[in-house]
């Protein structure tokens, strides 16, 4: 019950930014597992498996939004590495967006119970479901073994 009024919500959402097309700012994260699965989450509100991420607070930069991002999604307790790995622009839900883009190392993580996300899931990266989304696969390509990536925080 509680996951049909968040979609309601979201579609309602939608509807408007389809008129005002505001722009948003986010950050998404590849958090890779001491074995090297990628975490996934499983949104109530969208298709697929996707990326830990959303959006930024007003000042907040964007190494803190990722690391909050994966606190609230995931129930990260622990990371061994963060590296930088691109900037990205794309059209979610009507919005105009810009991202930042990370790896995340060594995840540790205890999943709770959210509004937001209705399940999570540790995959290895040459066998993701069949459902995962599509902006998760162009993600993880854009992360794939990058020259540009840089270690942060």
């Amino acid at each position: 019950m509680l996951h049909g009024g968040v979609s309601w919500f979201q579609s309602l959402r939608r509807l408007i930014w389809f008129f005002t097309g505001p722009q948003t700012v986010g950050v998404h994260g590849v958090a890779l597992t001491p074995d090297g699965k990628v975490v996934l989450v499983m949104l109530s509100y969208a298709q697929g498996w996707r990326l830990p991420g959303g959006g930024k607070r007003v000042a907040e930069d964007s190494l803190a939004a990722m690391i909050r991002e994966l606190r609230e999604e995931i129930g990260l307790t622990t990371y061994e590495s963060v590296a930088s790995v691109t900037g990205f622009a794309h059209r979610p839900d009507y919005r105009h967006g810009e991202g930042s883009l990370f790896v995340i190392r060594g995840v540790h993580y205890q999943p709770k119970w959210s509004l937001e996300i209705k399940q999570v899931g540790e995959f290895s990266l040459d066998d993701l479901p069949a459902d995962t989304a599509a902006i998760t696969h162009q993600l993880l390509a854009l992360a794939a073994p990058h020259p540009g990536a840089h270690p942060v925080g």
